[in-house]
């Protein structure tokens, strides 16, 4: 089979889901989906709550199975037909609120509409009569019965599973194609990201013929199966605040004022008081950063369309608050002592260490009651963000200056640990190790770092002899270096690996640390760390536990809050 309109049975569903026919059968008919589903409700923007009914185990991994394979599907027909959706922005790949909005940005008028009780309205009878009638699937009654079966609970599409929203979508495209055909005539555009549906236009006589269109849309809504909620129906006009899915959208796309407003309240709270709420109800540091990175991202959509230079040094406000939110969040407030390493494959050597010597270090990595490890310090992962905010490069070790400035507002920088200091009224909860391959003896990124930053000679003396220093006093930031070893006047963290394992081949291909080689006859720290990573149990990492005894320290001295 290679399409999924090829299926003829359960079986071959099972074949094409590529899930063992027992285990599908075993789900269906023994184990049944319906005990599968934990149900709890989250609050409503609007008021009220909203039933979530989440899947769990085998039957969550075969609901994803079948909803990448329908999602395939779907792509590989408009390829076919050269079809460019533009219509349905919810639940796709690539498409947001923010490309649902932006269509529908600077127009005279603008309407929502809103189907009331979307996801109840996908009954089982309809999900299985779709794949059994519609003209791209036409399946036979048994495999659609199936389909329905992984797909439904209590009778009717589940809000929380995950092949849901991709079946939503498929159904309602009908319905799309017929209000697009409408939307034209009237010279309206036409956007559906769920059950919200929005209209807009710029044509100045459309108010002449308003009712005529409605009437006409709700016909269709109502021939497909759905209700329009008319206490949501609303027509907003260009001197009013517009809004879709919850942007603002008059001249440019942006959240509207007072969330942001309640945003920044709720981090001050948390700054000062440790706490803070979300709709009355205590929230989390994760769903405040959740709150920040939606406001970036309509920041960040506009900054692409003004063409101007973006960086640290250029953010605008609500930029600034976000970055002193991930400031407080990761380096003042962190729950774990927190690694910054030169490079990504540093990391993979740390934890591969650790789990080999993990009896030795108990205050960084234990193993739980089930075998698997746990880590008690956490490692910075690089990523376009923090090199957005604050100008740490996705790689390399010379960009870790740019986060030491934000400790001490050099470069112009804010010092975020002396506003934090004075906002909480206490210290930084946890150590920051800023972790450098031991290079003094050349123009490498420790010595530049100790140079540029007027490290004084005492501290330089405190740093050979004891591998760390406080880079700031009464602060939780520490410098660390990897030891010297084999009489080394410098020492990368690979000369940590004993000879045999830095000279291992892989395709007959010898390991090289340079970033540009043949890779005819060498093979990167990519797949050295990858050896490591695979063989940790095996290899001899002796000569790390100078530095783990150096972390170690570190988080233990620190165990004691400095107030």
């Amino acid at each position: 089979m290679e399409k999924f309109c090829d299926i003829q049975t359960r079986n071959e569903l099972a074949d094409f889901l590529k899930i063992p026919r027992s285990k599908l059968t075993h789900l269906l008919y023994i184990e049944k989906p319906e005990n599968d589903y934990k149900t709890f409700e989250i609050p409503k923007k609007s008021g009220g709550t909203r039933e979530i009914c989440a899947p769990s185990g085998s039957l969550k991994s075969i609901q994803s199975k079948l909803a990448e394979a329908l999602w395939e599907y779907q792509k590989s027909i408009w390829a076919d037909r050269k079809i460019h959706p533009n219509i349905s922005h919810a639940f796709e790949k690539g498409k947001s609120i923010i490309t649902n909005a932006r269509i529908h940005r600077n127009k005279r008028f603008i309407l929502n509409l809103d189907l009331e009780n979307f996801f109840n309205t996908f009954h089982f009878g309809r999900v299985q009569g779709f794949f059994e009638k519609n003209y791209n699937f036409m399946l036979p009654h048994k495999a659609a019965v199936a389909i329905a079966q992984i797909a439904c609970y209590k009778g009717v599409l589940p809000q929380g599973a995950p092949s849901s929203p991709i079946i939503t979508n498929l159904i309602c495209q009908i319905l799309d194609t017929r209000l697009l055909k409408i939307a034209k005539k009237y010279k309206l555009d036409y956007t559906r990201y769920a059950d919200d549906l929005t209209f807009s236009t710029n044509n100045r006589f459309f108010m002449d013929n308003h009712e005529k269109f409605l009437t006409e849309v709700a016909l269709e809504i109502r021939k497909a199966g759905f209700t329009i909620n008319h206490k949501k129906t609303r027509l907003i006009f260009r001197d009013s605040k517009q809004e879709v899915t919850g942007l603002i959208v008059n001249k440019k796309i942006s959240v509207d004022r007072n969330y942001y407003k309640e945003t920044k309240a709720m981090a001050h709270r948390l700054y000062t008081q440790g706490e803070f709420e979300i709709n009355k109800q205590s929230a989390t540091m994760q769903q405040l950063e959740g709150r920040f990175s939606f406001i970036d991202q309509l920041v960040h959509y506009n900054n692409k369309l003004d063409g101007g230079t973006h960086n640290p040094h250029t953010l605008n406000g609500r930029e600034k608050e976000y970055q002193a939110f991930l400031y407080y969040k990761y380096f003042f407030a962190n729950d774990r002592p927190l690694i910054v390493t030169e490079g990504k494959t540093d990391i993979c050597y740390l934890k591969s260490a650790l789990k080999n010597l993990h009896a030795k270090y108990p205050n960084l990595i234990e193993k739980d009651s089930k075998g698997k490890y746990v880590f008690k310090i956490s490692f910075f992962k690089r990523s376009e963000r923090w090199r957005y905010f604050f100008g740490i490069g996705l790689d390399g070790a010379d960009t870790m200056k740019n986060l030491y400035h934000f400790f001490t507002s050099k470069n112009d920088a804010p010092d975020y640990l002396t506003r934090f200091r004075k906002l909480c009224k206490c210290s930084p909860r946890k150590p920051v190790i800023l972790l450098f391959d031991n290079e003094t003896e050349s123009s490498r990124p420790l010595k530049k770092f100790l140079c540029e930053n007027k490290i004084n000679d005492e501290d330089k003396k405190q740093l050979e002899q004891n591998l760390h220093i406080r880079l700031i006093p009464e602060s939780k930031l520490f410098l660390a270096t990897t030891p010297l070893v084999s009489d080394k006047l410098e020492c990368e963290i690979e000369d940590l690996f004993p000879d045999e394992v830095l000279k291992h081949k892989v395709d007959g291909r010898t390991f090289t640390r340079k970033d540009n080689y043949d890779k005819k006859k060498y093979y990167g720290k990519e797949i050295f760390s990858t050896y490591i990573a695979a063989n940790y149990e095996k290899i001899d990492f002796s000569r790390f536990e100078e530095l783990l005894n150096t972390l170690s320290m570190i988080v233990k001295s620190e165990e004691a809050p400095q107030d």
